[in-house]
């Protein structure tokens, strides 16, 4: 991200939170950057980029405006997911330029489609789509109308073809924007959708780019973590020159306390903790050799890392003085994003120890048999 982008969100980041909305300029300035364009196809004239380096674009963001940066990395992600449409249809998104933003709404799937000739009709009404006012194309999901609706279906729709519900009001996260889209009764020629398994299981082409080839789940997880790694970031700072600055009772310095530098420690720690965890998993998102186990052990990391920038800003929140946690005060409002971000479902621990258990212990389990399999 370059110094402009960063300045830029980080001076309209009150008003977006404010306004539910992201200024112009700052949507100008993410495009400008390429972030729409880092996961499309080089023959389209992207990046096809790693999940590393939009991890740190991501987060860098954040620390300026958590919503811009949400907004940011899923513009990134969408272009990834609609790489997977057929040759004609990406050529429709992307021909002109791959610096399209592309909003989504996937999970769950809702609406309906009926197949007619040379594509299908679709319709419904999807909730907490990020980014789409200012979005060029929406990703929507809605099961086949046979075999009991087990098979999902990911339709490209222009987003001038859709209605936007004013409903995002949220406690955090408030620019991103993330209202209800309708769509009535819209025909969506074959070329632009496929299959959601396609996109959960990643592009089977041996010379496709990392990137698309990856499953949807091995890196969703620590993008979606990284705004809340920014503002946990930009959190600290906020909370350190409170607690470097003097009492106005005193005169002493606020660190002049045990509590203080208690909380300095742990949530500097859990913050690094935090860092190191998403890093290592969008190493082995980018390198590794994907298996079930990398899928599971990514998602841990996301999860537990969500939990613990959590932890770090309610330890910094609750140590402050009184007037760091004003309504109206920076702190608060990262406070609020960051919780936000951890409540997404893709991080919650639950489900997500329930999968790295079953991968981890599976493997556990294999390696033990091995042995007695020698000797047989």
């Amino acid at each position: 991200m370059t110094s402009r982008v960063l300045r830029t969100a980080a001076a309209n980041a009150r008003l977006a939170d404010l306004n539910r909305r992201l200024a112009d300029e700052v949507v100008a300035a993410i495009t400008a950057s390429g972030a729409a364009g880092h996961f499309v196809p080089r023959r389209w004239g992207g990046a096809e980029g790693t999940f590393g380096a939009l991890l740190a674009d991501v987060s860098a963001l954040a620390e300026g405006c958590t919503s811009a940066a949400w907004c940011g990395m899923l513009w990134a992600a969408h272009g990834r997911y609609a790489a997977q449409l057929p040759e004609r249809g990406q050529r429709e998104v992307w021909g002109a330029s791959p610096h399209v933003r592309i909003a989504a709404a996937l999970m769950p799937p809702a609406g309906g489609a009926q197949p007619v000739k040379g594509g299908w009709r679709v319709h419904g009404t999807w909730a907490c789509v990020s980014g789409i006012d200012f979005a060029e194309w929406v990703l929507v999901s809605a099961p086949e109308p046979y075999e009991d609706g087990r098979r999902i279906r990911v339709f490209a729709v222009p987003a001038r073809e859709v209605t936007v519900e004013d409903t995002w009001d949220s406690t955090g996260l408030r620019g991103t924007g993330s209202h209800t889209v309708v769509i009535g009764d819209v025909f969506v020629p074959h070329h632009r959708s496929f299959l959601q398994a396609d996109l959960i299981r990643g592009s089977e082409d041996p010379a496709g780019a990392r990137c698309h080839t990856a499953p949807a789940q091995l890196a969703g997880g620590l993008l979606f973590c990284a705004p809340a790694l920014g503002a946990a970031r930009r959190a600290l700072g906020v909370w350190s020159e409170w607690a470097a600055a003097k009492s106005t009772g005193s005169g002493r310095p606020q660190h002049d306390s045990p509590a203080v530098r208690e909380a300095l420690a742990c949530a500097s720690a859990r913050i690094d903790a935090a860092g190191l965890l998403l890093t290592r998993a969008a190493h082995r998102a980018d390198t590794e050799p994907v298996t079930d186990l990398l899928v599971a052990g990514n998602q841990r990391d996301a999860a537990v890392a969500a939990e613990l920038l959590a932890g770090a800003v309610d330890r910094l929140f609750r140590t402050g003085g009184a007037h760091i946690r004003d309504a109206g005060g920076e702190l608060q409002r990262l406070w609020r994003d960051v919780h936000t971000v951890a409540s997404h479902g893709v991080l919650r621990l639950e489900p997500v120890a329930t999968a790295y258990a079953a991968a981890a212990l599976a493997e556990t389990g294999a390696r033990a048999a091995e042995p007695a399999a020698a000797v047989r």
